[in-house]
């Protein structure tokens, strides 16, 4: 393993915790957001249904962008973009200063997630094992961070560019010192097959990606699930109290870390396959109990496994699509693969806390928490679309006829 790809595993790793910290930044504050542009209730879910929607757009850009430019370029002006957004909409005065600067963030947010998902499974491809869910967990722990400063900024009552600013001025010039490390897959003859026609034309979108779109949407649904009616569904429904039902948001985090961080040793031993399947079966395992909770704390309890058993179906999904992709059309391919599969990361997101919200008003909570294990276990009919070869997967087919190339451009 050649030092420019350990530099370019921990720079890329450092892009995901600082996007982790960023957007943990932004949803964390929206109440503070709301009150500093007097956004009234009826108008705030359209700013926030904004973000995902343009971030899909942003995503549906980079695969038409990473055709000619590398994807490792598009990352690395899209992050500081994101960064300066966020500082944007914590520094604006007016509604339209706000609308116009989640637009940025959104569209940049899609950019950012879609390359540096491309990057990691590339990297995955040259590291022959799996690493993806290690990318995933420094995202964790970037939300983890993100979300403690920004409770402390409301404890203390920071203003919002006060309390966004120390943060963008410490990640801004990390991460693109950061970006010098980063590495790009180029293909020289083998398994570099015309993405563009097919990719473009739905020939892998539909034929291969869409069981690992479905399992991309189903995991958010769970994900926003947990984001958005945790902290409800605990005070509401289960009668905690209001600091109490704060923990299991928390919780979720940190158990999603725990889970991501040894997900790859998982996975090199029990196959992609083994481990999807068990994280669908700990996620629906997870509903189930916070359905059927007697109280609060057997309630988080169940947001515990969710944590634990959500945190792998995503970094798995974008593996499965770029080596499948890979094996088909190329690196170009694999690229326009997770750029496609990544817009329904945001499908996912738009569509689970409105579920869950209007089945909860017009049926109940609890049964609203059995819709979305319903939709994880569905992830145990597409399980084999996770399947691996291994001699296709990191040995010296991968690795025959490849270079992996730095800022200068220079093949290794």
């Amino acid at each position: 393993m050649t030092d420019v790809l350990r530099h370019g595993r921990a720079s890329l790793a450092f892009g995901f915790f600082a996007q982790g910290a960023a957007f943990a930044l932004l949803v964390t504050r929206i109440p503070a957001i709301q009150d500093r542009y007097g956004v009234s209730d009826a108008l705030l879910p359209a700013f926030l249904a904004a973000v995902p929607v343009l971030a899909g757009v942003g995503s549906v850009v980079t695969e038409w962008l990473v055709r000619r430019v590398r994807a490792s370029q598009v990352l690395r002006w899209s992050q500081p973009v994101v960064l300066l957004a966020l500082l944007g909409v914590g520094a604006g005065d007016r509604v339209a200063v706000l609308a116009a600067a989640l637009g940025v963030f959104g569209l940049a947010v899609g950019a950012l997630d879609a390359s540096m998902n491309m990057l990691g499974v590339s990297l995955q491809r040259a590291y022959g094992r799996s690493i993806m869910l290690g990318f995933h967990a420094a995202y964790s722990l970037g939300g983890i961070l993100g979300a403690s400063l920004a409770w402390a900024a409301a404890h203390w009552g920071l203003a919002l560019w006060v309390s966004y600013l120390p943060v963008v001025g410490v990640l801004l010039p990390a991460v693109l010192v950061a970006s010098r490390w980063y590495v790009d897959r180029q293909a020289d003859g083998e398994g570099a097959g015309d993405a563009s026609g097919a990719v473009g034309g739905g020939g892998v979108g539909f034929r291969v990606l869409l069981p690992l779109c479905l399992v991309m949407t189903f995991a958010y649904i769970g994900d926003s699930t947990v984001s958005n009616w945790s902290a409800k569904y605990l005070q509401d429904v289960l009668g905690s109290s209001e600091q109490l039902a704060t923990v299991p948001y928390n919780v979720y985090m940190v158990t999603t870390l725990l889970g991501r961080a040894v997900g790859d040793f998982g996975v090199r031993r029990l196959g992609a396959v083994v481990v999807v399947r068990g994280g669908a079966l700990t996620a629906a395992a997870g509903f189930a109990v916070v359905a059927g909770a007697p109280g609060a704390w057997v309630g988080m309890g169940g947001f515990t496994l969710l944590g634990l058993g959500l945190c792998v179906l995503v970094p798995q999904t974008f593996a499965a699509a770029g080596r499948r992709a890979f094996e088909q059309y190329g690196s170009v391919g694999s690229d326009a693969a997770v750029a496609r599969l990544n817009v329904f990361n945001y499908v996912g997101f738009l569509i689970g806390s409105p579920l869950v919200g209007a089945l909860g008003g017009a049926w109940s909570y609890r049964g609203a928490m059995l819709v979305p294990m319903v939709l994880v276990l569905v992830t145990l009919v597409y399980a084999r679309s996770f399947e691996t070869q291994p001699d296709r997967y990191g040995g010296g087919h991968e690795r025959s006829g490849t270079a992996y190339v730095g800022r200068s451009g220079n093949g290794l």
